[in-house]
């Protein structure tokens, strides 16, 4: 009698060719970004210490500053003033039927101006700003420096930080609170348009029911918060035009980057502002 042993045969299989070539690929590309990350954050530590000595250690250029100033500021009232007439006129529009089923109506010139001056104003301002003057200042600085301009200025002994970083960073802190009370001013001018659709308010009595409940601690916080928004507009502006590539198409890059960087920072230190706020 014969007996035969069958032999299971247990396959082997291993990675194919494709997917090692893939887990490769992702790692490479885990590993360059998280190099460009670091050198990222170095240049930017660099950045900021390069700033902060030349701003307490060397005198900039004033008058570059009156002219950066009147950039930021001037040219932006028009869309300013668009922009919060439209806002005062949505707060109101929309926030009247749910106060008219309740009766009370006549709280809504107040709940409109604490809206806009804690936090719309600043907010709108400061992204629209961002959008205006970031980019500006991304593509100016990001020309600057594919012209070769910067690299002359250094050449020549000047110091591009002081002329033309410190002052643009110091007219946009500046500038952005002045625009937000602006703005506020006008989006409640535009709420009292927005109430005379439906009823016909003095703009005298309107202005006594929006600040008989408005405070210093709403107005307070709003204006410190907006100095960091210029701040942050004119680091990252300058940054991203400062520090731009040597090709045209990177013009474009240092201002896309510019704006996008900025604005989710705006956002991110809203945040931090109206927490630390609402411990006060």
């Amino acid at each position: 009698m014969k007996y035969h042993n069958n032999k299971i045969m247990s396959k082997t299989t291993y990675p194919s060719e494709n997917t090692l070539v893939k887990q490769a690929s992702f790692f490479t590309f885990i590993k360059e970004k998280s190099v460009a990350f670091f050198i990222d954050v170095a240049n930017v530590v660099d950045y900021l210490k390069r700033i902060v000595r030349n701003l307490f250690t060397n005198p900039f250029e004033f008058q570059e500053f009156l002219k950066q100033s009147y950039q930021c500021g001037n040219k932006s009232v028009g869309l300013i003033s668009i922009t919060g007439i439209i806002v005062g006129l949505v707060l109101t529009i929309q926030s009247r039927p749910p106060l008219v089923e309740f009766g009370a109506v006549g709280m809504l010139p107040g709940m409109v101006a604490i809206s806009i001056i804690r936090e719309m104003g600043p907010v709108i301002t400061a992204l629209i700003c961002a959008g205006k003057i970031g980019s500006s200042m991304g593509a100016e600085l990001g020309s600057m420096r594919v012209t070769e301009q910067i690299d002359a200025m250094e050449v020549s002994n000047t110091n591009p930080i002081n002329f033309l970083i410190i002052p643009r960073l110091l007219a946009v802190t500046f500038m952005i609170p002045l625009l937000t009370l602006y703005a506020d001013a006008i989006g409640i001018f535009g709420s009292w348009l927005g109430v005379n659709i439906k009823d016909d308010v003095s703009l005298k009595l309107f202005m006594t029911q929006a600040f008989d409940n408005v405070e210093f601690i709403d107005i307070i916080p709003a204006v410190i918060k907006s100095f960091f928004f210029g701040a942050v507009i004119g680091l990252v502006g300058c940054y991203k035009g400062f520090n731009a590539g040597r090709g045209t198409e990177s013009v474009g890059i240092a201002a896309n980057s510019a704006v996008v960087t900025s604005s989710l920072l705006l956002i991110i230190v809203d945040l931090i502002a109206v927490q630390i706020t609402d411990l006060l």
